[in-house]
Formats: C-alpha cells, structure tokens, sequence
C-alpha cells in the first residue's frame, strides 16, 4: 500500500523489531496507511539480516537498523520515540527498561506518546517472566479447550487464536484507543496486551453460550463441539468440506440436500447421545464422493457449507478472487488488508522494506536531519 493513504495516514508508529504478533500488529497499521519505522539491530559485525520478500509482516514498513548496546543507538530511537504517536514492542518484560528505552523514559520524552507492549503472559503476575508460545497461553486462558473432539488432545490453527487473534488484534484495539485518548488528553499510556488476556476475551460468546445452558464443560457434548451437522468431513478424493448447519432451517435443507428427510433417526436435531452414532454415517455418507461433487451440491446454497481448501487453492476460488483476498506481490502469496474502507481504501499491499535502507528518508521526514547525522549516532545505513 503507498504510504500516506488509508484511514490511519498521517500516523507515526515506531516498532522495536521482533517476531510474532508485535510485527504483526505493525503490519496492519501499515496496511491501513500509517508511517511504521521497523528499529532493526545490528548484529555484531555491524550488519543486517534480511529475509527479503517472504518477511510479510514487514511490508508496507520502513526500516533502519540501530546499535541498541549504544549510547547513540538509545539517543536516536529517543529523538525518534519525540515524534512518535506509537511505540509497539515485542520483548519479554523488563528487556526494554534495560536497554534504557522502558515507559517511562519514553513518556517523559514524549508525554502524549502510546507505548504498546505484546507479552503471552503479560507484564506481570507468577509466569510473566517465563517462556511460551501461542499453544501454551491458549491452553492456560481456556481458549483451546473445545478445540477437538472427545478422547483427543486439543488441537488450534497455529499461531491464530493466540499470536494473532488474542495478541496482535488487541493491541491494536488498544493502541488505537490509547491514541484517540491522548488526542484529546494530551495524555499517553501504556498499553499491556497479553495473549492470556486476550484470548480469554475471546471465549465470550461461548461462556455466554455455558451461561444460558446452550454449551458445557464436557467436550463434545455441545452443538459447536461436539454435533455432526456442525463438523468436518473427509471426502473420496482425501480432501474435507465443512458443515455448520446449526439453525433448523439449516438443518431442514441439508437433511434434504442429502436424502434424508425421510430419515427419522435425523428427527432430533439436538438429541446429544445420538449424535456419535449419527456422525459415524455422516462420515461414512461424505466419503462417497469426492470434495468437488460436494461443492457441486452444496456450495451456494443455506445448508452452511464450505470446502476446506489451502491458501492456494482459496486463492483462485471464485468467491475469494472476486474479492482479491489474496495477492502476490515479489513472488510472495499474501492476504490483502482487511479490513475494507470505502471513503479511505487501501490501494495495494506494500512492499517489504531492505533492511536499514531507509535510515536517510526516516530521519528526514521525523526528524528534519539526513542519513550522515544518522551514522553518526549509532545507525547502520545499509544498501
């Protein structure tokens, strides 16, 4: 996407680089329009590591590198953190305050600054300090819980409940929140998004389902997790379709899709001790014919239905091209920015910068200096 267009033009987002959902949350900033600056380190020689196109997460960003060990590496990401409307960070708590870049000094540089923290256990409480990825902060929040069926582990998309949905997305929420209050304040904060937390907001809807009786604690006893007309199947051909048929209506039309409405043993829809015996024909019934002759007779219609299909093969399905969900850009298979504006769109998915080349154009257009200040005070300009 070019730079100074989408709903968030004008916004200056600095990102301490890292992994995870911290570049994540800084990729859709970027999508939506604001001026992100990547502080890439120096490794030990003085240089960069690049990973190129397949860096997704950096696209639409600017990058330069810094010597974080350093006095003037600190100054200029300080002089930086001056002009900034966000600070976002990935690190595990307390690596900031020493590198001498924590909230603190950063809000007395800047009052009105919005400093986003990204942890799996948050900034505080018993495991803060210890290591983790998405499946285990999923598995303490209760997120991963209806996750599979009876007698089997629980199984996630990867990276998607935890990183993505219950990190990167609240600290966006957060940020932006944060900076419409320091718009009208004049006051900054400090924004501590933690994928427990997250991801325990997440389970809303279904507590709220366990509170009004319609979900419970035993997996695979509740029409979300459990059911056969709220499922995957495998076909002949090897590959799997989906069904959600929750609603009566649903149900009606796909018994009847299926020839199965003279059927009795499908009577009762909600008739929990029934459905393992139901489901057993439901697989045996799908695996009759292949994932295309499903789609045949499914797809399109309000049975709620939908092939199970790779990043590829959604690609260049109709319904996701007539939308351009997916792109490629330098080789690169990606999701365009979500989501759709229509009075500040997004043009087009940026590029992903060279790392540490756009020292000279950053420092300009935040700071009013040029590249040889930059070298000057810890930065590696490279390319």
């Amino acid at each position: 996407m070019t730079r100074g267009t989408g709903p968030l033009a004008g916004l200056r987002v600095l990102e301490i680089a890292g992994i995870g959902p911290a570049p994540f949350c800084g990729m859709l900033l970027a999508d939506l329009g604001a001026d992100v600056v990547i502080i890439d380190r120096t490794v030990p020689n003085g240089e960069t590591i690049d990973l190129g196109p397949a860096a997704i997460t950096n696209r639409g960003k600017r990058s330069i590198a810094l010597d974080l060990k350093s006095r003037e590496g600190i100054d200029t990401v300080l002089d930086l953190v001056g002009r900034s409307d966000v600070l976002i960070e990935g690190m595990r708590p307390g690596v900031m305050e020493r590198l001498g870049l924590g909230p603190d000094i950063c809000l007395a540089r800047n009052p009105a600054l919005v400093f986003g923290r990204m942890t799996g256990w948050g900034q505080d409480g018993p495991l803060s300090l210890a290591a983790g990825h998405d499946l285990n902060y999923i598995g303490l929040s209760g997120a991963l819980w209806y996750a599979g069926q009876p007698g089997e582990p629980p199984l996630a998309p990867p990276s998607l409940v935890g990183d993505i949905g219950g990190g990167a997305l609240y600290l966006i929420v957060g940020v932006l929140a944060a900076v419409m209050h320091a718009r009208g304040t004049g006051e900054g904060q400090v924004v501590d998004a933690a994928i427990v937390d997250g991801s325990a907001h997440l389970t809303s809807l279904l507590l709220g389902l366990k509170a009004g009786g319609a979900m419970v604690t035993e997996r695979g006893r509740s029409g979300l997790d459990g059911s056969y007309w709220y499922s995957t199947y495998r076909c002949a051909d090897g590959g799997f379709i989906t069904l959600g048929a929750v609603e009566p209506k649903f149900y009606h039309l796909l018994r009847e899709k299926l020839g199965l409405l003279g059927d009795p043993a499908f009577d009762q829809q909600n008739d929990v001790d029934g459905w393992p015996a139901l489901r057993a024909r439901f697989e045996s019934l799908f695996a009759t014919r292949s994932r295309a002759e499903w789609c045949d007779l499914l797809e399109g219609t309000d049975v709620c239905f939908a092939p199970v299909l790779t990043p590829e093969e959604a690609a260049v399905h109709p319904h996701m091209a007539a939308r351009g969900v997916y792109q490629e850009r330098d080789g690169v298979l990606q999701a365009a920015p979500a989501p759709r504006f229509s009075g500040t769109p997004a043009l087009d998915i940026g590029a992903v910068p060279v790392r540490g080349r756009d020292i000279g154009g950053v420092l300009a257009d935040w700071l009013g200096s040029g590249s040889a200040g930059g070298e000057k005070a810890g930065v590696a300009a490279t390319g």
